[in-house]
């Protein structure tokens, strides 16, 4: 089965993700902060991961950066999926390795295409 992990501060944000995400018939794990994103990846094989850029512990930009650095995660598909939806961040998320860039509110149709995209 395929696996999404799913990287937001906001519950909200989380379920409307799963949600959507679930009725594609994926799996999803979620994480609420670059801590318990990163014991999510390690402990997990991942198809792909959608994260946001604010975090309360660390920056989405870091930690794309720090995944796609590493041989064991550099091949995992990153969506970054932010409010911070300028061209200029957008341009900076692929910089950091982002595969792919969505804005916040998520067209939830566009997501699941993206998705569908790395798997």
């Amino acid at each position: 089965m395929t696996t999404v992990l799913v990287v937001d501060d906001s519950l909200t944000t989380i379920e409307i993700l799963r949600g959507c995400l679930k009725q594609e018939g994926l799996d999803v794990l979620t994480a609420k902060n670059a801590v318990e994103a990163l014991a999510k990846i390690s402990s997990n094989k991942l198809d792909v991961i959608i994260l946001d850029v604010v975090l309360p512990d660390r920056s989405g930009f870091e930690i794309c950066r720090d995944l796609k650095s590493q041989a064991e995660t550099s091949s995992i598909p990153i969506v970054i999926c932010s409010t911070k939806a300028t061209d200029m961040d957008k341009f900076w998320g692929r910089k950091q390795g982002a595969d792919a860039y969505i804005a916040k509110p998520i067209d939830q149709e566009e997501l699941v295409k993206t998705v569908h995209r790395f798997i």
